[in-house]
């Protein structure tokens, strides 16, 4: 089988893994980012890394057919670069693909993140089989991938699909994409826990901050535990959180009208805690024949859905 590199690109971490042309990752490695050093540091380590699992494993960069690179968005595609991603601050114009490529001697395509994953779990995971698949990952934000009649939707300078920030409302909190009220704001981890911390300062009642250790320390994941628990706040921001995550993808459904929704990211560790409920408001309050279509079901690839995604990316560029 032919083999592809995928590179995962993120704030703390800088995967990297061989990966073959059926998905399986034959292997693979990371190093921290140190994101505030600045891009060329980052590119040198993990392209020297690379290099080395490329050749512990038998393995010469002239055997494999390409590079794929998976990063936080917004990005310039035509010139494989960030373009002012709040994640990366300071990487702006630097030809992250043209480096890692070079390095390689080998081509080299950047991608949104988000969207490399729909690649990803399109051809290897969750999303197999469904032509019209929407990819949406609910972590510290909540990022997105369209596939449209079997091909990924990438729009006019390969920025679509930023789900994150629909607007749920106008006159909500400010977005440091520079809107207000998007969907991230309310629906990611990060949101769960802020709002459970803004509830403890006002005052509620709650073992949040005994479970976690001090409330300014309160995560997604001690929400969850102290409602697992009986706790009545974090209950009740689990459930708005429902019924946000709900209404926006009622919106995704009737936007897209896919055939299925791939759900990834940390906040699905919930399993049918989230799932259940999900489904049953997001098919109510999305257009009925379009719900009718609509499966949502999480993510298949876990935690190589970065690498793998970068790597399906690399193999639709070679096709």
């Amino acid at each position: 089988m032919r083999h592809v590199l995928g590179f995962d690109l993120g704030g703390t971490k800088f995967a990297f893994g061989i990966v073959r042309e059926d998905g399986a990752v034959v292997a693979s490695g990371r190093v921290d980012t140190l994101a505030d050093q600045g891009p060329a540091q980052a590119v040198a380590r993990a392209t020297a890394a690379a290099r080395e699992l490329i050749a512990a494993n038998g393995f010469d960069a002239a055997s494999l057919l390409g590079v794929g690179i998976a990063s936080p968005g917004p990005l310039d595609i035509a010139r494989g670069c960030v373009d002012g991603s709040p994640n990366l601050p300071g990487w702006t114009g630097h030809p992250i693909a043209g480096e890692i490529g070079k390095a390689f001697g080998l081509p080299a395509r950047i991608d949104n993140d988000a969207n490399a994953a729909a690649v990803g779990e399109f051809r290897f995971g969750a999303g197999r089989g469904f032509p019209n698949m929407v990819y949406v990952t609910i972590s510290t934000g909540i990022g997105g991938g369209v596939m449209v009649d079997g091909r990924l939707m990438r729009g006019a300078n390969g920025n679509a699909a930023e789900l994150g920030h629909l607007t749920l409302d106008i006159k909500g909190p400010p977005c440091p994409c520079g809107g207000q009220g998007c969907f991230e704001k309310y629906a990611s981890g990060t949101a769960i826990a802020a709002r459970a911390r803004a509830a403890l300062a006002a005052g509620r009642t709650s073992s949040l901050a005994a479970l976690a250790g001090g409330a300014d320390k309160v995560t997604s994941h001690h929400v969850l535990q102290a409602r697992a628990q009986g706790d009545a706040l974090a209950r009740e921001i689990w459930d708005e959180t429902l019924e946000y995550l709900g209404r926006g993808f009622a919106v995704i459904i009737n936007t897209f009208n896919p055939d299925r929704i791939v759900v990834g990211g940390g906040v699905t560790a919930a399993g049918d805690v989230l799932f259940t409920p999900l489904r049953q408001k997001a098919l109510g309050y999305a257009f009925p024949r379009l719900a009718a279509v609509c499966s949502i079901v999480p993510a298949g690839l876990g935690g190589d859905v970065g690498v793998v995604g970068a790597a399906a990316c690399a193999f639709e560029a070679a096709r």
